[in-house]
């Protein structure tokens, strides 16, 4: 009886501790792991570094000289070489360790084996870098950091930077418009694209960039955001005033650059391999964002009247990405569905947006329109996002790397504030205000006045 009531006495404090340590793994990994998963994993790769090696097939034989000293010096087995392990770097969210390859061995030796490295050091995710030759970096997740997205402190942030959702590999996605200038984002109803938009928007917002918005829908997606914007048609009509007032700026800008250059003024555009950024920073333009949501209403026709102006439209916007990176001009596509069968034009616009941002979708064929001409293996990962992720996407370029991101949760009030707050930042475009937006004037709010009681008298 009493050997039974002191272990009740010590499994309840236990238990206690266990439940505790379970609660706090699911709705608090990061404390988790820096509490108990980290420290956890760190002696398990520790203690089993070399065997694990050798299981994953990541060790060579020794050289002549290791073996001849081991047999010198000790009497023990001489057995095969694993990588050289650096320093165990510990993160909010894993650890980080480099290998020296040994000779004969290469990074991608070491990624085929990411699956087994994972299950043998009890964490979530390992992904393999490239430091330099002879050198790789291990990143292991402790948990998955897309479930409740928490943005790191220090992103690589600054102008045309945004740094826009979290990676699976627990760092940022930054959408850099000088290395992508053109990119293409689609996804369903309810699928997190809004929200991905919002990020994009509010990051460029503090930054000396012109906003332009394309928002068929009536202006639901961003006249919100109206404050920030220097240009915002709401249906396809404005939309077809406005582009050619774009593709207008786009080529006084080049004429400004062959002035500045002494480049002749015949000098077809398509020849002019310089860009605004060669000028002095006195007399170079202001970027323009050009943002199109719900890209296939412009392609949407009734009549043979908006079949021309559909053609005229979507050509513009093919020479605003073709030749719209060295003016300063960078679009952001968004829609549901894009493809060849949305019309003339279309697959030539596409090819031309390097960056591709898939959410979820609804049907294969959506997914493919995305990824499948620059990352076939991506289309299976798109197809696979569940409708209770909003915000998680596929991320990828035309250089074949993709990867899965999700974007924070971000109120449409915080944003539209945000914007507010950004509204002296609106660069002075003569070209453009025709087309800026009216912004309410937001009246100040006044305490209700308090209503007493009259005295009660006798």
């Amino acid at each position: 009886m009493t050997d039974l009531t002191t272990l009740l006495e010590v499994g309840g404090p236990v238990a206690a501790l266990g439940g505790g340590a379970a609660y706090t793994r699911a709705k608090y990994p990061a404390v988790y792991w820096s509490a108990i998963g980290g420290p956890i994993s760190t002696a398990r790769l520790l203690s089993s570094y070399g065997s694990v090696m050798e299981a994953c097939g990541l060790t060579v034989a020794p050289s002549r000289l290791r073996v001849l000293a081991v047999k010198a010096t000790t009497r023990r087995e001489v057995r095969p070489v694993p990588p050289r392990r650096g320093i165990i770097r510990p993160t909010s969210t894993g650890l980080r360790i480099r290998l020296r390859l040994a000779p004969g061995q290469e990074p991608a030796d070491v990624a085929a084996s990411a699956e087994r490295l994972r299950h043998a050091w009890g964490v979530h995710a390992v992904y393999v870098t490239t430091v330099k030759p002879g050198v790789v970096e291990l990143q292991l997740v402790g948990y998955d950091v897309l479930r409740r997205v928490r943005m790191p402190r220090k992103t690589d942030s600054g102008f045309l930077k945004v740094p826009v959702a979290l990676r699976e590999d627990a760092t940022p996605f930054v959408r850099d418009y000088r290395t992508v200038p053109h990119q293409l984002t689609l996804g369903a109803t309810l699928s997190g694209k809004s929200m991905y938009l919002r990020h994009l928007i509010t990051g460029l917002a503090p930054q000396a960039v012109a906003l332009v918005g394309i928002d068929c829908k009536r202006g639901v997606e961003l006249a919100p955001f109206a404050a920030r914007l220097s240009a915002l048609a709401t249906d396809p009509d404005e939309a077809a005033e406005l582009l050619p007032v774009l593709v207008k700026e786009m080529e006084d800008r080049y004429d400004l650059i062959k002035a500045r250059q002494g480049i002749a003024p015949d000098t077809p555009d398509e020849e002019i391999t310089s860009d605004i950024w060669g000028l002095p920073e006195s007399e170079r333009p202001t970027p323009v964002v050009l943002f199109v949501d719900e890209v296939a209403e412009l392609f949407l026709t009734a009549t043979r009247k908006d079949e021309e102006r559909r053609d005229e439209m979507v050509t513009q916007l093919i020479r605003l990405a073709q030749l719209g990176r060295a003016a300063g001009i960078y679009l952001e596509v968004c829609g549901q569905r894009f493809g060849a069968e949305l019309g003339k034009g279309a697959t030539m616009l596409r090819a031309q947006l390097t960056g591709r941002v898939c959410h979820r979708v609804n049907d294969e064929a959506s997914a493919k329109m995305a990824l499948g001409d620059i990352a076939p293996e991506a289309v299976s990962a798109a197809c696979a996002i569940a409708p209770e992720l909003p915000g998680l996407a596929v991320a990828g370029d035309t250089s074949g790397g993709w990867s899965r991101i999700r974007t924070p949760y971000l109120s449409l009030g915080d944003a539209a504030e945000i914007c507010r707050e950004s509204a002296h930042l609106v660069p002075d475009l003569p070209a453009l205000k025709p087309f800026q937006p009216d912004v309410p004037v937001r009246l100040a709010e006044t305490p209700a006045t308090a209503v007493l009681p009259h005295p009660v008298t006798d």
